[in-house]
């Protein structure tokens, strides 16, 4: 049973849970676009995000506090390492204008991490900006890169699609910044910190009513997809009104990022 945890707490820790849901999120856009599956930006995406979470979660644990380097960190490292090369080899398998985007997305992760600007720190901890940069980077990594890899043009419902896509990640760090409430630097002024639980979850349940009604403006609307869309949107409600302060680490890590996966299962199977 202990090992089993490790295995779990791996799997968690080395940010693979986080990299499929970002898959989950691709795979989903090329079914609403009509896009064929095109592995290397499917992989790259997903290991990218391995590299990108593990560059943030442990880059200040090594570089700044120094602390003493633990058996599961060392393996995190290595497989950290070997997904960067991974990511390098499909890196060049992407067409020109997809790889410019992607060293973008790469810069504003780097920002998001490391304090370029003297006296200040990383956009991390800057007040307010944190939800808004990872939303952001999850709707370039999911949603544009695979369009313009695809060379689709960006008609209505990329913008529409985007604006949709940005209040899913948003409202799912809602849910993890609830979660993470006690443990936050208040200098950080998530939204519970400065707004409040009670009016964070109201805001998460009114974000959900665009995040569906967008889904019916879509040129390639079907009713399939708005039904699926429904029950996203009660899951979500579901976790948000669960969300407190006491839940465990796993309520977010794996079962709140598990949501674009189901989301993907739930447009193969339904």
């Amino acid at each position: 049973m202990k090992l089993l945890k490790q295995i779990f707490d791996f799997y968690l820790n080395s940010s693979i849970h986080v990299a499929l849901s970002c898959y989950a999120l691709v795979r989903i856009t090329f079914h609403v676009f009509h896009i064929q599956y095109y592995e290397p930006i499917a992989l790259f995406v997903f290991f990218g995000t391995i590299v990108g979470y593990n560059f943030v979660k442990y880059d200040a644990l090594v570089r700044i506090k120094r602390n003493p380097i633990g058996t599961q960190l060392k393996i995190i490292a290595v497989f950290s390492f070997i997904s960067m090369i991974l990511v390098g080899y499909y890196f060049f398998h992407l067409k020109g204008i997809t790889q410019i985007v992607s060293v973008g997305i790469f810069a504003v992760t780097a920002l998001y991490t490391l304090p370029f600007f003297p006296n200040r720190r990383n956009a991390r901890n800057w007040a307010g900006v944190k939800i808004y940069i990872v939303a952001i980077c999850w709707v370039g990594a999911t949603l544009v890169l695979p369009l313009i890899n695809a060379e689709i043009s960006l008609t209505s419902d990329f913008f529409i699609k985007s604006i949709q896509r940005f209040i899913l990640v948003f409202v799912l760090i809602l849910v993890f910044e609830i979660i993470d409430l006690a443990n936050d630097d208040p200098h950080l002024q998530t939204v519970p910190q400065t707004i409040g639980v009670n009016r964070t979850k109201f805001l998460g349940f009114l974000l959900l009513i665009p995040f569906w009604l967008l889904e019916i403006l879509i040129s390639t609307f079907n009713y399939r997809d708005a039904v699926i869309n429904l029950i996203m949107v009660v899951i979500l409600m579901l976790f948000i009104a669960c969300a407190n302060p006491d839940r465990s680490k796993y309520y977010t890590s794996f079962w709140v990022e598990s949501v674009p996966i189901l989301w993907w299962l739930m447009v193969v199977f339904l």
